[in-house]
């Protein structure tokens, strides 16, 4: 490996899941301008809904996100009853009834609720929205704690999509993270899901964890191909102990280092793709017939918060404490402490905490940034037309694109960027070239790789 490669590898850059990210809202942003922003949404457009349960019945160690232990079913029922009620709130500050394109929850563990609690939620969505015919309801789920009777529900739902966290088989694995699936329990699931009538399924893995190596990957990722999931995503871990406190509990002297890292994530993609999915963008892959893999073949691939879509909606509506969403004037986030979320929601209000408004060149460059990401390569004089940008808009940022092209991670010709097999193991450095807010800081984000 190259030395600037593990310079590349080694920097902390976002994710890009957004533009401006998350570490850029602000208590500047709230319901008041949220409110705002739903008022001047059309009813011809279909918005996009995302439900967040913060509850797991299980502790992963590994985890970054937002979640509660749920080790009493009350407090999860009575989050499922606000959550049910923020729905209503939230369509009574719509100009119109609005029709929804693709739903999904997640977590947490949605299916932490219970049957009935998911149902209630559900059915009131459906009378304040029109699902409309094809739209994608997806789900993520644990294995761990996935009843017979919930897998019955989600098919009587409708829904169509469920993701599983799988992250890794190997045991020694599983309980340095502590997350205990043999690969039997998964596949319980997956056969049940489908019997039930959910169509897709997702998985999640995870390279760079403690005692991982790359024939334990390997392994993991055979026994996920006899299962057949339509989509995998491979994620590097991100051990940010400072701000997920629960990864404290892991031994960082157990951690694959940064070229382990890439070797596992090289080797773990080589053979997905022999396994018959296709790699797209970062980190997903999937099967060819797969929406996803049309998409990123067609160039209508998307990334929002939830990571790679095919969801086309501009506007994406969060439900739920930590909730984030977009309009086309700008991103949201709800409330992160769940009781000032329930008590805005029982008042009426829109629990919003904090957000960013679209300014400047920030819808540009968000496009700029998710082009790179979605499919490596962008046309950066066609994209200021769009935007009515200046000519040769990106100008500032000529010395570093002359760095990433003489390293091998992109090619130019003129204005059209395309990122070489190279630069994609790195991706999110190239796409920060045009990130206008951008600094490199572990507090706030992840390693590249």
């Amino acid at each position: 490996m190259t030395d600037p490669m593990k310079t590349y590898m080694s920097r902390n850059v976002p994710r890009y899941t957004s533009y401006p990210t998350a570490p850029h809202f602000s208590k500047d942003v709230g319901a008041r301008e949220y409110a705002a922003w739903l008022a001047e949404l059309s009813p011809d457009d279909p918005v996009s809904l995302y439900l967040h349960v913060p509850y797991c019945r299980e502790l992963c160690w590994y985890c970054g996100c937002n979640m509660k232990l749920a080790k009493k079913d009350a407090p999860v029922a009575q989050y499922a009853a606000t959550l049910t009620q923020e729905i209503a709130v939230l369509a009574a500050h719509l100009p119109e009834r609005m029709k929804v394109s693709h739903l999904a929850w997640g977590g947490g563990t949605p299916t932490a609720l219970k049957p009935d609690d998911l149902e209630r939620a559900m059915n009131e969505v459906r009378a304040r929205f029109d699902i409309i015919d094809g739209a994608e309801l997806a789900i993520e789920s644990d294995p761990r704690t996935l009843t017979s009777e919930m897998i019955t529900r989600i098919g009587q739902l409708g829904f169509t999509r469920a993701s599983f966290g799988v992250q890794e088989f190997d045991p020694k694995v599983q309980k340095a993270i502590n997350r205990i699936q043999p690969p039997d329990m998964v596949r319980r699931s997956v056969d049940g899901l489908r019997e039930a009538g959910v169509n897709s399924i997702n998985f999640d893995l995870i390279y760079g964890l403690p005692h991982q190596t790359v024939e334990t990957l390997l392994e993991t990722i055979g026994l996920c191909a006899e299962m057949r999931p339509d989509r995998i995503a491979l994620f590097g871990y991100a051990h940010v102990p400072w701000m997920a406190k629960k990864q404290r509990l892991i031994d960082e002297a157990a951690l694959p280092g940064p070229e382990a890292r890439l070797a596992q994530a090289q080797a773990a993609a080589e053979a997905l793709v022999n396994a018959g999915y296709v790699a797209i963008g970062l980190d997903h892959f999937a099967l060819p017939d797969d929406a996803m893999a049309q998409a990123a073949a067609n160039g209508t691939l998307r990334r929002n918060f939830q990571g790679y879509t095919t969801d086309r909606a501009e506007t994406m509506l969060g439900v739920g404490v930590t909730s984030i969403g977009r309009t086309p004037s700008g991103y949201f986030q709800n409330i992160a402490e769940t009781g000032a979320w329930a008590r805005a929601v029982e008042a009426g209000e829109l629990p919003v905490g904090k957000g960013v408004a679209f300014k400047d060149q920030d819808a540009l460059r968000g496009h700029v940034i998710e082009r790179l990401m979605c499919i490596g390569e962008v046309d950066l004089d066609d994209a200021g037309r769009c935007f009515d940008a200046p000519r040769h808009w990106y100008a500032e940022h000529e010395a570093e694109l002359i760095v990433l092209q003489a390293d091998g991670l992109i090619t130019r010709q003129g204005g059209k960027l395309k990122v070489t097999e190279r630069g994609m193991q790195v991706v999110r450095v190239v796409a920060s070239a045009f990130d206008a807010y951008f600094s490199s800081s572990p507090a706030r984000h992840a390693v590249a790789v």
